[in-house]
């Protein structure tokens, strides 16, 4: 992982906070727990039940490991400084896709709490980068994969 910062909203910040936790209190001894129980089932060479939650617990660790590096680089938005003006990190923005006619939200987020399925994306991907910094009324064009988008920009609040 880069020194790169990463950048949080406060609801994303607590959503880190809280997974972090849970790993850490109930995961962390939910696994111990079965690394026990596979133990005392005797010779631990064969025995795939060891090698399973050992293998989670590799996980588990894993994840806590890269949560906690998260919050030691997380920049939190002050949403009260985010701009109406332009699209910025932390923006709600209201567009219309000028092909299909149809009306999109996005919450603009840093790319820890991208979550395409509740309309946050990434200020690193192709639409997230795309509106960074347009205005109400631009027209905005987005390079994905299949083409290009076209976006005018209808809104922007936080």
């Amino acid at each position: 992982m880069s020194d790169k910062e990463i950048i949080l909203t406060r609801e994303g910040l607590q959503k880190i906070e809280n997974e972090l936790e849970q790993l850490k209190t109930v995961r962390r001894k939910e696994v111990a727990e079965r690394i026990k129980e596979a133990i005392a089932f005797g010779d631990i060479s064969e025995n795939s039940e060891y090698d399973e939650a050992k293998n989670e617990q590799a996980q588990v660790e894993e994840r806590i490991a890269k949560l906690e590096m998260t919050l030691r680089k997380a920049k939190i938005l002050d949403e009260s400084q985010i701009s109406l003006d332009v699209v910025n990190v932390g923006s709600i923005v209201k567009v219309k896709d000028l092909e299909f006619d149809e009306e999109i939200e996005y919450t603009i987020v840093g790319s820890a709490e991208a979550d395409p399925y509740e309309g946050k994306i990434s200020n690193e991907a192709p639409v997230g980068r795309s509106l960074l910094g347009s205005k109400v009324g631009e027209i905005v064009d987005v390079q994905v994969p299949d083409g290009i988008i076209k976006y005018e920009i209808l809104e922007i609040k936080r």
